[in-house]
Order: C-alpha cells, then structure tokens, then sequence
C-alpha cells in the first residue's frame, strides 16, 4: 500500500492505536501525517518524532474534538496549509467505566460527545474539501463492545455502536463523490486503556479470546491502513473486525 503524496490525519495520535496508525501511515508513504492530542504535548512530540523518522512530514494539533468549532478550524487549518486532505482516521476516544444506574450525566456526555460527536463534526468538516477533490477516505475506530455490548460500559459502549450507524450512513452519501467511509473496531488491544486490568480479569478476558492474546496497536493500524488506500477501493460501509475471534 502506498500513500505517496497523501495527506493524512489522524486523532488521539499522541499513544496507542492512534500513534501506530500515524505511524504505519508514514511508513507507507504519506507525505505529511497530522494527529490531533487532546492534552499530553510530550507524548504528541513523541508521535512527531516517529512519524519523521520514517520520512514523513509531522504536525501535531491540540485541539479537543468534543469542540465542534474546534474540529472546523483544525481541518481549515490542515487544508490552508497543505492544500488537501486525503484520509481522515476518527480514533479520539475516552472511556468512563461505570454501571448503568451510577452513570452521571457529565460522564456520559463526555463520551458521547468525544466518541461519537467528535467523529461527525470532523466528517463534516472534510466532506466538502472532500468531495471538491472527488477523493477521500474516512475510518472510524470503533470498538468490540459497541458490537457487543459490555456490562459498566453503556455509554462507551453506546458511542461506538452510533459510530457503525454514522460510518454507514456517511458511506451512503458520500460515495458518488469517491469518498470511501469505513470501520475498523478492534477488541482488546494493549494500550493504555487496558493497562490497568488485574490478572484475574485479564485471563477471563483472554479465555473468551480464541487467538488466546491481546491484540497490538499496530495490528489494528494494518487494518486502518488497508481501509484507507486502494486495495479497498470497493470497500464502503464496512466494519472491519480486529478482535482475536472475541465476536464474529
């Protein structure tokens, strides 16, 4: 896959899923890979770095994509300055574990708003840059449990399954203009946002697993990447699953 010449951003890029997607990215020939933090500059700098290493031009952008405007000026921004933006990967996302009837209203909206929110607001942001290109494509990192559910994450949970509807709702308008949207929604992967599990919980998880591991960051970025170039280019509409077998 190459993506010579491709400029490309990529949110919640300063760790994890994000940083390897920003990553793969550069590997395979992007010219320019902008990713978008919401608060760590060391850890953005870090991605900077990464991305450069690899040949790639790199910006990072601090902005919070639960602020519509915010995700409007960014993407102005990336187009003022580039001219073009050609791949779009929605991965900013924040979890709040808690069971239904604990769930506060703020804690809620924070990740309605974050995964959910944020995802439109920068697709509505791109479609018309986008569309005038007759070119683009969109990938919204969604998760295992928005297809299964999980018990203490009903509003995480909730924002990832609004991602498939909005992934495929998108596709269906934007596709005569050439713009694919798709998904990838990855099950237990180690980041940050799994590091805090104990044994106990981690070897329960990994019984219902029929890889028998947790996935890597990078495992996902693969699949992002193959989303976003032309060995998909019949592919829209799409939730591609990087899960280890958890749910098929």
């Amino acid at each position: 896959m190459s993506f010579k010449d491709k400029v490309v951003l990529v949110t919640g890029g300063s760790r994890g899923i994000g940083r390897a997607c920003a990553v793969a990215f550069a590997k395979a020939g992007a010219s320019t890979v902008v990713i978008s933090y919401a608060g760590n500059e060391a850890a953005a700098q870090e991605s900077v770095a990464l991305i450069q290493a690899e040949g790639a031009k790199a910006e990072a952008i601090r902005f919070d994509v639960a602020d519509t405007a915010a995700c409007a000026s960014a993407v102005e921004g990336i187009i003022k300055t580039h001219g073009r933006l050609d791949v779009l990967v929605n991965n900013a996302g924040v979890a709040v574990d808690g069971l239904v009837m604990r769930v506060k209203d703020e804690d809620w909206d924070k990740q309605l708003d974050t995964n959910l929110k944020g995802a439109f607001a920068l697709i509505r942001a791109v479609s018309r840059p986008m569309m005038k290109q007759r070119s683009g494509a969109i990938v919204n990192v969604t998760s295992v449990v928005g297809d299964m559910g999980n018990g203490g994450q009903v509003a995480y949970s909730a924002s990832k399954a609004g991602l498939v509807g909005l992934t495929k709702s998108v596709a269906r308008e934007l596709s005569s203009r050439g713009i694919r949207v798709n998904a990838v929604s990855p099950g237990f992967i180690g980041t940050d946002m799994t590091s805090h599990l104990n044994d106990d919980l981690r070897q329960k998880m990994l019984e219902g697993i029929p890889l028998g591991r947790l996935g890597n960051p990078e495992e996902v970025a693969q699949a992002v990447l193959f989303l976003s170039g032309d060995a998909s280019s019949y592919i829209t509409g799409e939730v591609l699953k990087v899960n280890g077998g958890m749910y098929m």
